[in-house]
């Protein structure tokens, strides 16, 4: 795991008292009160399987920073989460992934029709308790939250996309800006950015600038990202994917763009020859083998000190972005985040 700086612990406390409430909403929004075959069942299963509410709890906290009430954002976490779940069927059905949080993944127990209709369901879903937060608030600040919303919506359709993309035209002379790049899109911009930013304005009421926010998220979810590669590289990846799926699934992460830098003329030909395979015909020794080759060339113990360069970056944009706010449990998660990403189970 990389080394981030001492941020002291994470108010678990907190974290699950947040979880609870937006679990209890989550029930309420997920019910609907007609029956739906083939659909309800599918619609709570990723959100049965725990998970932290990390997303939720940003959102919780922020509003909490910033004047409001754990009651006045538990509706936008809600939404969060839902559309979080929604982006994971997806994610999961065009990575072509197995496991999802120790199970298999939705498509791999009910086929890509059923799931794909779910993950819609999950995001047309989401809309709702959003809706229902803003409401109370007037006109403006639903405005502010429905912006906020559609620039992470871009952002991360683009950030997919990217990723995506490089696999599917076998692109293989990436540099790392062009990771983190997309790291902040995919990963920082809704996992991070987007539910501090919902925290700001419902907490505020509008009146703070949610963009004094987005440094921080940026540079916490990109450590973030770069610790879920490195886990999954690892014996005990410890978030229920299989072990080097990334691998299987070509993904272009800091450790692979990094090693087909320092490869020979030859093993980069081999590395590029692996990549442009279908994920099915990908055999485990190949992947061994270039598991084993990153470790070799120093590329994963590189991931690691820039995931913690990340985490470095993000502890001095914290005292920006919450300049002025109250020293309590809020700001101590929040602050604690940036331990967390590495020490999380």
């Amino acid at each position: 795991m990389a080394t981030a700086p001492d941020t002291g612990g994470l108010p678990e406390g907190l974290l699950a008292r947040y979880a609870e409430a937006t679990r209890a909403e989550l029930r309420h929004y997920l019910d609907s009160g007609s029956p739906a075959p083939f659909l309800d069942s599918l619609l709570g299963e990723y959100p049965s399987r725990g998970g932290k509410m990390l997303r939720p709890s940003i959102c919780i906290a922020n509003c909490c920073q910033f004047g409001g009430t754990p009651e006045a954002a538990v509706r936008c976490a809600a939404a969060v989460e839902l559309l979080h779940n929604a982006l994971l069927i997806h994610d999961d059905v065009q990575d072509g992934s197995d496991m999802r949080r120790g199970l298999p993944t939705l498509h791999a127990s009910h086929g890509v029709p059923l799931a794909i209709n779910a993950g819609d369901a999950l995001l047309f879903t989401a809309f709702q308790p959003l809706f229902d937060a803003v409401r109370p608030l007037g006109a403006e600040v639903a405005q502010q939250v429905i912006e906020a919303t559609v620039t992470m919506a871009r952002q991360t359709a683009e950030g997919q996309a990217l990723e995506l993309g490089w696999r599917d035209k076998n692109v293989t002379d990436l540099v790392e800006a062009d990771y983190i790049r997309m790291a902040l899109k995919k990963t920082a911009w809704m996992g991070m950015i987007w539910p501090a930013q919902l925290g700001v304005i419902i907490g505020s009421r509008g009146r703070v600038d949610p963009d004094r926010v987005i440094r921080f998220g940026h540079f916490l979810g990109v450590a973030f990202q770069i610790e879920d590669d490195l886990r999954n590289l690892s014996e005990d990846p410890g978030y229920g994917k299989e072990m080097n799926g990334d691998l299987y699934e070509g993904k272009r992460t800091i450790m692979l763009i990094n090693v087909l830098a320092a490869a020979s003329v030859r093993e980069r030909k081999r590395i590029e020859s692996f990549l442009a395979l279908r994920r099915e015909d990908r055999s485990e020794d190949e992947v061994l083998w270039l598991a084993g080759l990153m470790r070799a060339k120093g590329s994963i113990d590189h991931a690691r000190k820039v995931a913690g360069a990340m985490a470095g970056c993000a502890l001095a944009e914290f005292e920006q972005a919450y300049a002025g706010c109250p020293d309590d449990d809020n700001r101590a998660f929040l602050l604690g985040l940036v331990r967390w990403i590495f020490d999380r189970k």
